[in-house]
């Protein structure tokens, strides 16, 4: 990047407490970024205003009057109404783990509790932030080899048995494996079509991430999955080219593979997963 790293700070909403916003945009600063801090109670429209006319690389955002939950996702909308969703987005404040959690599946790309550091914070934007594109766009080429196949497409279903019957019994498809899993609150189970596979997912659980999918947009694709040959790589790949991230290191997944996941907001609406198979 040809110029320092640009951080807009704001809070959003009613909080009148900015002593820890004021502390880590000079903490920023030290550490060698541009920041531009907003001020008290902003409005929505005003942040992504102020962070486009900036040219900001990312938007951090402070909350502590327990509005996250509604500010923070209306922030990531109106980045993506005024086609600037490329802007790197994380947030702070007190904020609980349950809603870190939803909060990253919608799209804030890292949340700092109270007890994170400064260097946390920076050494994450640093490694988030796209870099100069000359450069970026040749490691990317030496880093990784292009997939050679779809591993999966996975779809979100309601009932695994009736699903299970239309590609068995209509389209004549075999199922090949079928799992619970655990950390994901869902039933898998893969059918092998030609030299990939349909996975169906089921969730086990009211709130499990499957369950939240389908009450948000119904059964259906819910993501696509790539086979490659290191997953840490292509984490490495993303992160270079300022991809937004669900997961920043592999997990285990489905058939003992190693996974991560590409936010959809950073592969044009499509939840996209690298997917390794484990040698023995």
């Amino acid at each position: 990047m040809n110029r320092p790293i640009r951080v807009l700070v704001a809070k959003p909403g009613l909080d009148g407490h900015d002593r820890g916003a004021l502390i880590v945009a000079q903490g920023l600063r030290d550490a060698g970024m541009e920041v531009i801090y907003t001020g008290l109670r902003q409005t929505v429209a005003q942040i992504v205003s102020a962070a486009i006319d900036e040219d900001v690389d990312c938007i951090g955002l402070s909350s502590l009057s327990g509005a996250h939950m509604s500010l923070f996702p209306a922030i990531l909308a109106e980045l993506q109404k005024e086609g600037a969703n490329d802007i790197l987005v994380i947030g702070g404040g007190v904020i609980p783990p349950a809603d870190v959690r939803v909060l990253k599946e919608l799209g804030i790309a890292e949340i700092f509790t109270p007890g994170s550091t400064i260097e946390d914070m920076a050494a994450f934007i640093r490694s988030h932030v796209r870099k100069d594109a000359g450069t970026t766009d040749q490691a990317m080429t030496d880093l990784a080899r292009a997939p050679q196949v779809i591993d999966h497409i996975g779809l979100a279903v309601v009932s695994m048995e009736e699903t299970v019957r239309f590609y068995r019994d209509h389209l004549g498809l075999q199922v090949v494996h079928e799992e619970v899993i655990p950390d994901q609150q869902v039933r898998a189970v893969f059918l092998q079509i030609g030299d990939t596979h349909i996975e169906l997912l089921e969730s086990t659980s009211d709130q499990g991430p499957i369950a939240r999918f389908i009450a948000k947009r119904g059964p259906g694709v819910h993501h696509v999955a790539y086979r490659v040959d290191n997953v840490s790589q292509w984490l490495e790949r993303a992160r270079s080219a300022g991809l937004q991230l669900i997961d920043d290191a592999p997990r285990p997944g489905g058939q003992h593979k190693l996974i991560a996941f590409v936010h959809p907001a950073s592969a044009h609406g499509v939840l996209t997963e690298y997917c390794q198979i484990v040698k023995d």
